[in-house]
């Protein structure tokens, strides 16, 4: 098959396109520079900008796109730079795919922050309410932009994603340096549900909504059985061999991390149902699982 990716020098982007090239699939990097062969294809969102040839001309694009979630400080212009570098690429993209005289499936990423910033312990399968909250409010928008492709006939998969955990990089690879200085600590109560998923588990997602022809609509990528805050630093930490006996209290998070304490203090009890109705079976089903893949050696 022939894949087209946005995003393909991030975390996730590299991993997925590594995975698709080692399993015989082509795959077109879209470059915001001068492109390098005919693996990458130069694009300006901003601009509004990519070749739809090379958008026509593949089965599968795969948007993952954006500024990242996990910077420090929120401040407006940060905000605004989050909602315009999502919209944009989407725009750009779901367009490109729409004008296709067969369009591909559009695998656009999405996050888990679609139901809120704090449910509390509510179960939230991808049937769930909205939440409010800028995050939320962001997902809502940056999903409705891919209705370009839907309405020309495309097939659509929103990635609801949760935080991808792998040592290699993301979320994980910075919680690594204080758990491993026994500094590891739960944050604020420790009760509130933390959704994640392995890295294996999330490109082997992605590959299974590529190739299942009636999968289509938002799909929750996170691991089958919910962990809380402190499950999960008890159970890194006893990974790693170190003590987590630290607490961050939750009035030091806000006051440091202003609004993107809610990512470190909300609570999102969210589950993959769809995504397994769907035939796709998990490697890592739950937070030990996980935290093993994550830190296991590459293969």
């Amino acid at each position: 098959m022939r894949f087209c990716i946005a995003g393909a020098s991030g975390f996730l982007g590299q991993a997925l396109a590594a995975r698709l090239e080692s399993d015989g699939h082509t795959v077109v990097r879209l470059v915001r520079r001068a492109a390098e062969g005919p693996g990458e294809s130069r694009w300006d969102p901003a601009k509004g900008v990519v070749d739809h040839g090379v958008i026509a001309r593949s089965h599968v694009v795969v948007n993952l796109s954006g500024a990242p979630i996990a910077h420090w400080p929120w401040t407006e212009a940060y905000r605004r730079e989050l909602v315009e570098s999502r919209l944009r690429s989407t725009e750009t993209l779901a367009r490109a795919v729409a004008q296709a005289r067969r369009p591909p499936v559009l695998l656009s990423s999405s996050g888990i922050n679609a139901y809120g910033d704090d449910r509390g312990t509510a179960v939230l399968d991808e049937s769930s309410d909205r939440g409010a909250g800028f995050l939320a409010d962001l997902v809502r928008r940056w999903e409705e932009t891919t209705g370009l492709a839907d309405r020309a006939g495309a097939r659509v998969c929103l990635l609801r994603t949760s935080p991808v955990l792998d040592r290699s990089g993301g979320l994980l690879r910075l919680m690594l340096i204080p758990f491993r200085l026994g500094l590891g600590a739960r944050l604020g109560s420790g009760e509130q549900y933390f959704p994640m998923i392995s890295l294996r588990d999330w490109v082997g997602a992605v590959q299974h909504l590529a190739t299942t022809d009636d999968a289509r609509g938002p799909y929750n990528l996170v691991a089958p059985t919910p962990a809380t805050n402190a499950q999960f630093t008890a159970a890194l930490a006893a990974a790693l061999h170190r003590p987590a006996v630290l607490r961050a209290p939750s009035f030091a998070l806000r006051a440091a991390l202003g609004g993107l304490s809610v990512q470190a203090l909300g609570s999102l009890r969210s589950v993959p149902d769809r995504l397994q109705a769907s035939g796709y079976t998990f490697a890592d089903t739950d937070v030990d699982a996980v935290i093993a893949s994550a830190l296991a050696d590459p293969a």
